[in-house]
């Protein structure tokens, strides 16, 4: 019994399989047509931060706990508000407490960067 498919020949399988190897074992960089390479990111999308500490990491998750999703965006008086709800320790409200006002923050890393952090 032969191995293959019944609707192309061996030459067409053999190119289908050479086609998808790169995606098939995983091997970085082995796209066989350039149409499927990643493309980078575009003018529109945000920098990638750097990687934190571990010290760091810890902090920010820490803090990131206190702001509720439905407080995102949001200003000073709004972050606080959640903070409380979700019944932050007093150094987290102090924190949200010393942000600018009238300013509008869309995520925990943005409020940690008009920190200082």
């Amino acid at each position: 019994m032969e191995r293959g498919s019944n609707k192309h020949g061996a030459r067409v399988d053999d190119e289908m399989a050479h086609e998808v190897r790169g995606i098939v074992q995983g091997v970085t960089g082995g796209r066989v047509e350039e149409s499927r390479e990643a493309e980078p990111s575009g003018e529109d999308q945000p920098e990638v931060s750097g990687v934190l500490e571990e010290d760091e990491t810890r902090d920010l998750t820490r803090f990131g706990r206190y702001i509720g999703l439905s407080a995102l965006p949001g200003d000073r008086e709004k972050l606080r508000q959640s903070a409380e709800t979700l019944l932050a320790p007093d150094d987290v409200l102090a924190d949200l407490d010393s942000l600018p006002e009238g300013q509008e923050f869309g995520t925990v890393v943005e409020i940690w960067r008009a920190l200082g952090r």
